[in-house]
C-alpha cells in the first residue's frame, strides 16, 4: 500500500497485518515513520521506498515489490491541498494532479498482471468531493477523477473478480494533525457538523479498508464509501 509511514496510511497497515496480510509498506522521505510501520505490524511485510508523482516512479515500486503476487492495492498516499484557486500555482497543481491521480493510475496499470483474479483495490478519497470547500478546489478535484476511476476500472476489471472501490474519510485526527486541530478550536466545529458528534479515529478509516479489502466484500464494487461518521450531512437538530 502507498502512503503508509504514519498517519491513515499507518493504521491500514497494522488493519490489514492483524488479517494476517503481508503489507507492502511504503514510503517517500520518511524512512523512520516506515519502519515503525513495519515494526507495529510484527515485521509482516516490507519496506518500498519511492516518490510519487514523478519520471520512473512506478518503475521504482514495481522493482521493488520482486515479482509477487498481488492481492490487495490501496492507493493511500496523497499530496496535500494546495490552497484556494486566488493563491494557487500551476507547479502545485500539476503536482496534486501527478501524486493524486497520475501515480495511482498507473501504478494499477503496471500491477494488473502481477494481481490475482478476485483481487482488491481500494483507494482512499475524501469527503472534499461532496462538499464545496474553497481551499480544497483543486485537491477535491483530484479525489474526484479517483472516484471515476474506481467506478470505470470496476467495471472493467470485474469479468476477474476485481472489484474496485474507494474510501472517503472526513476530518480525521492523527499524530501528525492532532495538536494543530487541538489548539485552533477546530475540532468543535467539525464535532458540531458531524452526525456521530467525534473527530474521526485513523482507526476508523482502517476498518473500512479492511472490510473492502476481505472476502465479506466480494459483491461490492465501484462504491465510494463515506468513512466521515456523517459529516456535514446538513443542518443539525437540537
Amino acid at each position: 500500500m502507498t502512503g503508509a509511514s504514519r498517519g491513515i496510511g499507518r493504521a491500514i497497515a497494522e488493519r490489514l497485518a492483524a488479517d494476517e496480510i503481508e503489507v507492502a509498506v511504503h514510503y517517500h522521505r520518511d524512512k523512520a515513520g516506515a519502519e515503525e510501520t513495519l515494526e507495529r505490524i510484527g515485521g509482516r511485510g516490507f519496506l518500498v521506498g519511492a516518490e510519487l508523482g514523478v519520471p520512473g516512479d512506478v518503475d521504482a515500486v514495481v522493482a521493488q515489490l520482486g515479482g509477487r503476487s498481488l492481492d490487495i492495492l490501496v492507493n493511500n498516499a496523497a499530496a496535500p491541498p494546495a490552497g484556494p484557486i486566488e493563491t494557487d500555482t500551476v507547479d502545485a497543481f500539476d503536482r496534486l494532479i501527478a501524486v493524486n491521480v497520475r501515480a495511482p493510475y498507473f501504478l494499477i496499470q503496471r500491477l494488473l498482471p502481477s494481481m490475482v483474479d478476485g483481487g482488491r483495490i481500494v483507494s482512499i478519497t475524501s469527503v472534499a468531493t461532496r462538499m464545496a470547500n474553497p481551499v480544497q478546489t483543486s485537491f477535491a478535484m483530484t479525489k474526484g477523477a479517483l472516484e471515476t476511476m474506481t467506478l470505470t476500472l470496476a467495471q472493467s476489471l470485474g469479468a476477474r473478480g476485481i472489484t474496485v472501490n474507494a474510501v472517503a474519510p472526513g476530518a480525521t485526527l492523527t499524530e501528525s494533525n492532532a495538536e494543530v486541530i487541538e489548539t485552533s478550536g477546530v475540532a468543535d466545529l467539525v464535532v458540531g457538523l458531524t452526525a456521530l458528534r467525534r473527530f474521526g479515529a485513523a482507526g476508523d478509516v482502517a476498518d473500512v479498508v479492511a472490510f473492502l479489502s476481505s472476502p465479506a466484500s466480494r459483491w461490492i464494487t465501484g462504491q465510494v464509501l463515506d468513512a466521515s461518521g456523517g459529516l456535514f450531512l446538513g443542518p443539525q437538530v437540537a
